[in-house]
């Protein structure tokens, strides 16, 4: 399980260190993809193809679910660490995601996430005033 938060910089080759604590659920390998609400999403192997069978299962003649499965494996890379635990990130999921140079890896259960430190400042910022909102509204889910 992944959790946590954790501020890191990209350097000018769009090299990131994956925080220590992520290195060992992600693998030596893992899948990079866009995500929902601009950021990435960052599967370990054994998720990602949990997910490509559901996506993969979806109806051909659903718009919604052509739309969703094109953008959700164009932008997939497959993410390898080196020596120093670093990972090149693709230009256009840096762009997508609108990171620069800081960033923010959160856990987030089965996945991680990489945000642009603005836009998660941002995120962070709006959902704090409606947290007791959704808080109530997850009761429906048994949690």
């Amino acid at each position: 399980m992944f959790m946590g938060e954790y501020h890191h910089t990209i350097d000018i080759k769009g090299r990131m260190i994956v925080p220590s604590k992520f290195r060992e659920g992600l693998g030596d390998s893992f899948v990079l993809t866009r995500g929902l609400d601009q950021c990435l999403f960052g599967y370990p192997m054994s998720e990602w193809r949990i997910i490509e069978e559901k996506l993969k299962a979806l109806p051909l003649t659903k718009k919604d679910a052509r739309a969703f499965t094109r953008f959700f494996f164009s932008g997939a890379i497959e993410c390898e660490l080196d020596k120093q635990g670093r990972i090149n990130i693709a230009t256009p999921l840096l762009q997508y995601a609108k990171i620069e140079k800081e960033c923010v890896v959160i856990g987030v259960s089965n996945r991680i996430e990489l945000w642009s430190k603005s836009t998660w400042e941002s995120y962070v910022s709006e959902q704090e005033d409606s947290f007791e909102e959704i808080a109530e509204n997850m009761i429906d889910f048994d949690i």
